[in-house]
C-alpha cells in the first residue's frame, strides 16, 4: 500500500505517460497497429490520447507552473496587442478609459476559465467531456459546435495577424497568403506533436515577445508620455468595449482543463486557480494596455500612421522597431511567430472538442483533427485577411454570449446541484447517454437566456432595444439569466433521470 501511494505522489513529469499507447483506447491501439507510419508515429512518442478519461494513477503530473507558462505564451503576442487596439481605433476611447475597461473586465472574466482549470485534476476530464454532466451527451454537442467555430476564428485571427506582420517586412516580395500558410504550417507541427512538446513550446515561446515589446518600448516609447486629448466616454461605449475584451478571455472556459488532466490530483486548487489567473492577467492586460497606447498615439507619429493604414497591426509593429534596423525585421519576425503559440493549442483543443462534436470519431487519434483544422484555417484566413478589423470586432462581440451561459450553466451544476462535491460526478459513465443528463434542462435555459440577450446586443449588424440604450450587456446577461433559467429546469430533469 505504501508503494502504491509512493507511485502516486512521486515527483514525475506526466509526459512518459501521456504518449504511452497503453492509455489509449482500444480503437485507437487498433488504428494504430493498423499502419506503419502511425506505428512509427507511436514510436517517436507521439500524444494519442484523445477524450478518453485519465485514470487517477495516471494523473501524475507535479510540474505546475505548467499551466501558468501555457496560458501565458497563450496570450503574450500580437492578438491581445490588438485586442487593446479597438478601444481608441473602433470604440473612440482615450487612453484612460481603454486601460480602465482592460484591467476590470479581463480581472472579472478571466476567473472563471481559471476557475475551471482547476477541475482537470480532480476529474480527469477534458473540458467539454466535463460539460456532458449538465448538457448531456447529445446535448453537449451545441456547445460543442460554438467552441470548433470559436476556436477556428481566433486561429483565423491570429493567421491574419501573423501574415500581415511577416508580409510587412518583405516590401510586397511576401504576400499575406504566404505569410499565413507559413504560420499554420509551424503551428500544425507543434500540435500534431501533443502535450510533450506543446508544453515544452509554450514554456519558452514568451521569451521572445517580451524582447520584442522592450526594444518597441524603448525605441517607440517617446510616443506614448503625451496622449492627445479624447472626448468623454459615454456608459455605452464602455459597455460595448468590455464586451469586446470579455469574449477575449470568457471563451477559455471552453477548453480550461483540457492541460491539467495529467495533474496530481492532490494539487491545491488555489494553486492551480493563482498559476492559470495570473497566466491570463498578466499578458493579456499588460498587452492590450500598450496596443491601446500605441494605437492613442498613432496619429502623432507619421509613419506609425503609414504602417497602420486600413487597420494593419502588422505593419504598426513593423513601424515601430523600423529605426532599429535590420534587427527590427528580425524582431519583426518574432512577433509574427508568437501567434503559433496560441494556435497550436488551439488546434490541439480543436481536435477534442470535435470528438465530443461527432463521438464515434474519438477512436480516430486526436491529431488527425489538427490537419483538418488546418486545411479549413489557410483559406478561411487567406479571404477574411483585408478585413481583419471588422473580424476581429464582430467575432469577439459574438463569441463572449454564448460562452458566458455555457460556463454559467457548469458552474451552477458544480457548485449547487452538486455541492462541489468532485465525487458526485460518476466518471464510468462518461460517454453512457442514458445515464448521463439528458441535457434538456442546459439547453432550454439557453433557449431561455436567448430572450434576454438577443435585446441586449451591440452588432454592426444589430442593435437590441436594450443595447440601444446601454450599450452592449449581452454577455452579463447570458450568463446570469442562463444560470437562473438552469436552476429550476435541472431540478426538474433530477425527477426523471438521476445524478450520476
Amino acid at each position: 500500500m505504501a508503494q502504491v501511494k509512493q507511485d502516486l505522489f512521486e515527483q514525475s513529469d506526466v509526459e512518459k505517460d501521456a504518449v504511452s499507447v497503453g492509455e489509449s483506447s482500444y480503437a485507437q491501439k487498433d488504428w494504430h497497429n493498423s499502419y506503419k507510419w502511425s506505428r512509427k508515429l507511436l514510436q517517436w512518442g507521439l500524444e494519442t490520447r484523445g477524450i478518453t478519461p485519465v485514470a487517477l494513477r495516471e494523473r501524475v503530473d507535479t510540474q505546475y507552473s505548467k499551466i501558468f507558462f501555457l496560458w501565458l505564451s497563450f496570450n503574450f503576442n500580437i492578438l491581445s496587442f490588438s485586442a487593446g487596439t479597438l478601444g481608441p481605433a473602433i470604440f473612440g476611447l482615450g487612453l484612460r478609459d481603454s486601460c480602465l475597461v482592460i484591467l476590470f473586465f479581463n480581472l472579472l472574466c478571466s476567473a472563471l476559465p481559471a476557475y475551471l482549470t482547476t477541475w482537470g485534476p480532480k476529474l480527469g476530464l477534458r473540458q467539454m467531456c466535463q460539460a456532458r454532466y449538465s448538457f448531456g451527451y447529445y446535448g453537449v454537442i451545441v456547445p460543442s459546435i460554438f467552441n470548433l467555430c470559436s476556436m477556428t476564428g481566433f486561429c483565423i485571427l491570429n493567421c491574419i495577424l501573423g501574415g500581415q506582420t511577416l508580409s510587412s517586412i518583405s516590401n510586397g516580395h511576401l504576400s499575406w497568403s504566404v505569410g499565413i500558410v507559413v504560420i499554420t504550417l509551424i503551428s500544425l507541427f507543434i500540435s500534431f506533436c501533443g502535450y510533450r512538446v506543446l508544453t515544452w513550446y509554450e514554456r519558452l515561446a514568451w521569451i521572445p515577445v517580451l524582447v520584442v515589446y522592450l526594444v518597441a518600448l524603448g525605441v517607440g516609447g517617446k510616443h506614448l508620455g503625451n496622449p492627445p486629448p479624447a472626448e468623454p466616454a459615454t456608459a455605452a461605449t464602455i459597455l460595448s468595449f468590455a464586451s469586446t475584451i470579455a469574449g477575449f478571455v470568457i471563451t477559455y472556459s471552453s477548453l480550461s482543463s483540457d492541460f491539467t488532466i495529467y495533474f496530481n490530483p492532490s494539487v491545491s486548487s488555489w494553486k492551480i486557480f493563482t498559476y492559470s489567473y495570473l497566466g491570463f492577467n498578466v499578458p493579456i492586460i499588460l498587452c492590450q494596455c500598450l496596443g491601446a497606447a500605441v494605437a492613442v498615439s498613432v496619429p502623432l507619429v507619421p509613419a506609425w500612421e503609414d504602417g497602420y493604414a486600413d487597420g494593419n497591426v502588422g505593419g504598426l509593429i513593423e513601424a515601430m522597431l523600423r529605426p532599429t534596423g535590420n534587427f527590427g525585421k528580425f524582431l519583426t519576425v518574432l512577433i509574427a511567430l508568437s501567434v503559433t503559440a496560441n494556435i497550436a493549442p488551439t488546434f490541439y483543443s480543436f481536435s477534442l472538442s470535435f470528438q465530443v462534436f461527432i463521438p464515434p470519431l474519438a477512436v480516430i487519434p486526436r491529431y488527425m483533427f489538427s490537419l483538418l483544422a488546418t486545411a479549413i484555417l489557410i483559406p478561411v484566413s487567406i479571404v477574411g485577411a483585408h478585413k481583419f478589423y471588422d473580424t476581429l470586432t464582430n467575432f469577439l462581440g459574438l463569441i463572449g454570449y454564448w460562452a458566458s451561459a455555457f460556463g454559467a450553466i457548469i458552474l451552477v451544476e458544480h457548485l449547487l446541484i452538486r455541492r462541489g462535491d468532485f465525487s458526485s460526478y460518476d466518471i464510468r459513465y462518461w460517454k453512457d447517454p442514458s445515464r448521463l443528463p439528458t441535457g434538456a434542462a442546459a439547453l432550454g435555459a439557453c433557449a431561455l437566456a436567448c430572450a434576454l440577450i438577443i435585446p441586449s446586443i451591440d452588432q454592426v449588424w444589430f442593435v437590441g432595444p436594450i443595447a440601444a440604450r446601454t450599450g452592449d450587456i449581452g454577455f452579463e446577461l447570458a450568463f446570469f439569466s442562463a444560470g437562473v433559467f438552469y436552476i429550476p429546469l435541472r431540478y426538474v430533469e433530477l425527477k426523471f433521470r438521476p445524478m450520476v
